[in-house]
């Protein structure tokens, strides 16, 4: 499964949310960014990163 997250978030990162199923920005949008952070690898510099890619395509993450 490939993810189409920008490669600036991270391998670990891609690597961790691909293995949990998230691997599109619409699926980012059925979580929060809260419930991201607890995931390995995952951390504020990869959020940051994900949620103004989601911003600029009018999209969020979901409330916590």
């Amino acid at each position: 499964m490939t993810a189409e997250f920008p490669g600036m978030i991270g391998k670990v990162a891609t690597r961790e949310l691909t293995a949990r199923g998230y691997t599109t920005f619409d699926s980012l949008t059925k979580v929060s960014a809260k419930t991201l952070l607890k995931i390995h690898g995952v951390g504020p510099k990869a959020i940051r990163i994900l949620g103004e890619e989601l911003a600029a395509q009018g999209k969020a993450y979901a409330a916590d």
